[in-house]
């Protein structure tokens, strides 16, 4: 099994990093926010994986944290969510906010994420949330290492003021993208708003 990868980032696309570890190149499936994150990177990473085997072919699924990891392989073992779905779960909504919607049986919010209907969102609560009690405090406070809290923490502020998941993830990478050290969070949820009321 396949667990960390030591490597340079070779390329990254869409969905898709390479890691080159020893002159061998690691196709891994990752979360958008992750392939923003290292896009460009050119000092040595180090990426938590996960081998799953589908439609008979091996595929690695790469994250920056060993939460990640952990999110993941919980959402994994929910009936009907394969490795596919998970990820792509975790590309639209921020682990605390997932945790807590789970923990809070708020469905609205699960719902909202795309490819999760009614039935897989009440699924998702009746089997994860005895086990998200148990990691509570892992989760639903602990962030990413290695990720941006300034962009998840204003996400996760935009979203807590009613816009969608996709509204804030949107406005958020538009204000960061291009800019240099990264602003503390008020004032990317300020620029943030100001696109979205333009855009309303």
């Amino acid at each position: 099994m396949i667990s960390l990868l030591s490597g340079e980032v070779l390329w990254c696309g869409d969905g898709v990093a390479v890691i080159g570890v020893n002159g061998i190149g690691f196709e891994v499936h990752m979360t958008d926010a992750a392939i923003r994150e290292l896009s460009g990177t050119e000092a040595p990473v180090r990426i938590h994986t996960h081998l799953a085997v589908r439609d008979g072919e091996p595929v690695l699924y790469g994250f920056l944290s060993r939460v990640e990891v952990e999110m993941f392989l919980l959402l994994i073992s929910v009936n009907r969510v394969g490795p596919v779905l998970a990820l792509h779960i975790l590309s639209q909504i921020s682990i605390p906010e997932l945790a807590g919607a789970i923990l809070n049986e708020d469905e609205a919010v699960l719902t909202g994420i795309s490819g999760i209907g009614a039935k897989s969102a009440k699924r998702l609560i009746l089997e994860l949330r005895d086990k998200m009690k148990k990691r509570a405090a892992l989760f639903v406070t602990g962030l990413p290492a290695g990720g941006d809290p300034v962009r998840r923490d204003a996400e996760s502020a935009l979203v807590a003021l009613g816009f969608s998941q996709k509204e804030a993830v949107s406005s958020v990478d538009t204000v960061l993208r291009g800019n240099g050290p990264l602003p503390d969070i008020a004032s990317v949820v300020k620029a943030a708003l100001s696109l979205l009321r333009e855009g309303s």
